[in-house]
């Protein structure tokens, strides 16, 4: 039987992936802007895949596999393996643009952290950590088992992309949902493999996505930061 510490740490992992949490990931498309400016993704169809390939070949091999990592090392404070990971992650930020998406997403979350009194007994652990360590701290400190961590890690990535999609697509809503139900599985299978990625297997292999974030930095007219 589920126990009111499942409940909680379920509606933590909720409260997490909430696009209403004030940290301002409305703001970032990830290149998905310029994609649509260059024509390379034109409809429903397109960016399904666009998404499942950023899904296969980002997320599964570097955001979640490196969640995994830093949770692991918050649970043993270690202070090593957070500076890792977390430096791991920022030298695999391809542009300006997503590195300072990673660093300012991070800084936003270590408010909120800070000003909901959840801080980890060595506040300073938190100082210059990215958003995905400091979204493996709060998944930790709210008793969110790894998996589930993984999968509400995702499950935000593909509501924002898609929220990018209604709004400069455009994408109607019931569009998103289809790309929701045809993505749902592969969301889970990535979260599997990442499970499992050795160290060595680590890294993105996005050269479209690094293209299109690069020129995002120059294009004339943008809604979003990346």
């Amino acid at each position: 039987m589920p126990t009111e510490s499942d409940d909680l740490a379920l509606l933590g992992l909720m409260q997490l992936v909430s696009p209403a949490l004030p940290i301002g990931a409305f703001a970032w498309s990830q290149g998905l802007e310029s994609a649509f400016e260059l024509g390379w993704v034109r409809g429903e169809d397109d960016l399904g895949d666009w998404l499942e390939g950023v899904l296969d070949d980002g997320l599964g091999r570097c955001e979640l596999p490196a969640l995994a990592r830093l949770m692991a090392a918050w649970a043993v404070d270690d202070p090593d393996a957070l500076r890792h990971w977390n430096g791991w992650l920022a030298a695999t930020r391809e542009t300006a643009e997503l590195a300072a998406e990673e660093a300012r997403l991070g800084a936003a979350l270590t408010r909120l952290v800070k000003s909901l009194e959840l801080t980890p007994p060595t506040p300073s652990r938190l100082e210059g950590m990215g958003y995905v360590g400091v979204f493996a701290w709060l998944a930790h400190a709210r008793g969110v088992a790894p998996r589930q961590a993984l999968l509400g890690f995702a499950w935000a990535w593909l509501e924002n992309q898609l929220a990018v999609a209604c709004k400069a697509l455009p994408l109607g809503h019931t569009a998103a949902q289809r790309l929701i139900e045809r993505l749902r599985p592969a969301l889970s299978s990535a979260v599997d493999a990442a499970l499992v990625r050795d160290d060595d297997a680590l890294g993105p292999m996005l050269p479209g996505l690094a293209l299109a974030s690069a020129q995002h930095e120059t294009q004339y007219s943008r809604l979003f930061r990346s």
